[in-house]
């Protein structure tokens, strides 16, 4: 059964794991806490990158929190700039604002994840598809009914595909 980190189980773990992230000595560790030096190099080696890890995605969250409601405030300034041009008629001014309030709402739906980047093809159009389709067409010739059920299944699944994603 493997030996259980003492440093883990320590009731300053926290503390601990500041004063290893900000690479302060061991000895010094070790007689502040009352713990072993060999405890705390393992304790480093083997269970400080993990909480690291996890410190670095919360900070990663806590960033894009930031930056989103820096985009909300933005999308704010860009609405009253957009009324104004619009009571002024400044055509020009109002052009800007719309594609300004369009860039944000593009970075607002990448940073929550509700916009997709990833590219669409539409198969349907595809120069293999449709060769690959004729093929197919040309070897069920001599099979009428076998080609009659491929032609239909075919065409309810190119109408159903209608996102274009293959």
């Amino acid at each position: 059964m493997p030996r259980r980190c003492t440093i883990c189980a320590h009731e300053s773990r926290t503390e601990i794991d500041r004063a290893l992230v900000s690479r302060e000595p061991y000895r010094a560790i070790a007689c502040r806490f009352d713990v072993g030096r060999e405890s705390l190099r393992r304790h480093a080696e083997e269970h400080l990158p993990e909480t690291l890890a996890l410190a670095e995605k919360a900070r990663e969250a806590t960033r894009a929190d930031d930056l989103l409601d820096q985009i909300r405030a933005l999308q704010g300034v860009t609405f009253r700039a957009l009324k104004r041009a619009e009571a002024a008629g400044d055509w020009a001014v109002l052009l800007r604002a719309v594609r300004e309030g369009r860039q944000n709402a593009e970075t607002m739906g990448k940073l929550l994840g509700r916009l997709d980047e990833r590219p669409q093809i539409n198969i349907s159009m595809n120069p293999e598809w449709l060769e690959l389709r004729a093929v197919i067409i040309l070897a069920l010739e001599p099979h009428e009914a076998a080609k009659d059920a491929v032609l239909r299944a075919l065409e309810q699944g190119e109408g159903a595909g209608s996102d274009g994603r293959a």
